[in-house]
């Protein structure tokens, strides 16, 4: 009996892994330090996701100029991005360069993730790749967490060409269905 129940929760759990993300709506949450590396990264991330259907604004456009990123805790702004249409939290930040990371399987809630603070940029002298982290929350409980890299970098702008080409393919591949 153990054996069947184990073989049935081994099942359920492949066919899972099997299963996409589905996203259908998303409000962009970049983390940096850099007011302009954020602004970019939400910008571009809601660009690619627009064009491939997936309602999305960024973080921005619900926040005063100048705000706090943890204002989003407020339950009268979750409320008005609920009432909006959207469901979905994606946080981005850079886990790291040079080196192949994998993503976080360590459950953690929106207001912990407003609480860390990025201590990376978009782009690093000297660095040859980068790798960018996302964390997707659904009803204050990360549902998903995904890592691209970004690699043979020589400045900011290359970084940029290449995280809108390496994560629109993500997002065809993993994050639609």
């Amino acid at each position: 009996m153990k054996n069947l129940v184990f073989f049935l929760l081994l099942l359920v759990s492949f066919h899972s892994l099997g299963q996409g993300l589905k996203l259908t709506t998303a409000i962009v949450i970049a983390q940096f330090d850099r007011p302009e590396d954020r602004y970019t990264i939400e910008l571009n991330t809601t660009e690619i996701l627009n064009s491939l259907r997936i309602k999305a604004q960024p973080s921005l456009n619900f926040l005063k100029q100048g705000a706090n990123i943890n204002n989003l805790i407020n339950d009268s702004l979750r409320e008005n991005i609920k009432t909006k249409g959207y469901d979905t939290y994606l946080f981005v930040n850079v886990k790291g360069y040079d080196r192949k990371f994998k993503a976080s399987k360590t459950k953690i809630t929106v207001n912990e993730i407003l609480e860390r603070t990025s201590i990376y940029s978009i782009y690093r002298d000297e660095s040859t790749s980068v790798s960018f982290e996302f964390i997707f929350f659904k009803n204050n409980e990360m549902i998903f967490t995904d890592i691209i890299k970004v690699s043979n970098i020589s400045d900011r702008d290359s970084v940029l060409k290449k995280y809108r080409k390496v994560l629109e393919s993500r997002v065809q591949k993993k994050w639609l269905n």
